[in-house]
């Protein structure tokens, strides 16, 4: 029995691909083959399968039929963070999701998984990218101040839902946590964030993040471990498709 995750599936099998990089960069060539026999390697049925975000190009459930079939296909139990791209999740009717796939899909958000003793928590979460603007060297050489107001807007939102992921855990007993993202847990910018306090605050073992795409990105965020906290990168691209244990 072990946990399992990987990110940014980017499924498209009835919907239009939104993403060119998929089309030219090697590391997406087939990658849903590519990753269902991997899967299929490593997965066992008694095994859970959180997968971090961006699931599907689809705008709606319709949209996402084949793509939410061949994630139930896969081996293993099942759990979904909501991504930046998944338009098909509305984050008000989470708990519509989980009573219409129940005992084949979990969707997280303002709630928790059960693994084990340990409780699977996680929210989307935000992290700066557009309110500032870099030169060659890498130095912030513009900053605009309507977008960084509305990003601490959306980050604010994101930690109220991550609260209310393991305050619902802790409320059932649980003490040991591992935390999900989708987004990393701090900009380029930061050394830490409101997200990192958090996963310090309740214990958080691990924090778990995808988003970062291609080699350029795959290092905009913590890796390893900081004040007590291991921190993971499962983007599909990072992890060539192979899903990355997280616990025995």
């Amino acid at each position: 029995m072990s946990l399992f995750a990987i990110g940014d599936l980017h499924l498209h099998f009835q919907s239009p691909l939104r993403a060119p990089g998929q089309l030219k960069d090697r590391a997406w060539k087939n990658h849903e083959a590519r990753f269902r026999k991997n899967c299929a390697a490593l997965v066992r049925e008694g095994d859970t399968l959180v997968l971090d975000g961006d699931h599907s190009w689809g705008r709606n459930l319709a949209e996402c039929e084949q793509d939410l079939e061949y994630i139930m296909s896969l081996p293993g139990k099942k759990v979904l963070l909501r991504g930046n791209h998944d338009m098909f999740w509305d984050a008000k009717k989470t708990d519509a999701l989980n009573r219409q796939f129940e005992g084949r899909l979990f969707f997280l958000q303002n709630n928790y998984f059960p693994y084990r003793d340990y409780a699977v928590v996680g929210t989307k979460g935000y992290t700066f990218e557009g309110p500032f603007y870099l030169n060659r060297r890498g130095q912030v050489a513009g900053w605009d101040e309507k977008e960084a107001g509305h990003a601490e807007k959306l980050v604010a939102r994101e930690l109220e839902r991550l609260r209310a992921s393991f305050e619902a855990a802790r409320k059932d007993g649980f003490g040991r946590f591992v935390m999900f993202l989708h987004y990393p847990p701090t900009s380029i910018l930061e050394k830490r964030s409101g997200f990192t306090d958090m996963a310090e605050e309740y214990g958080a073992e691990q924090v778990v993040y995808a988003h970062c795409h291609g080699a350029s990105r795959f290092h905009d965020s913590i890796l390893g471990k900081m004040r007590g906290v291991e921190y993971r990168l499962v983007s599909g691209d990072y992890l060539l498709w192979n899903p990355e244990r997280i616990l025995p």
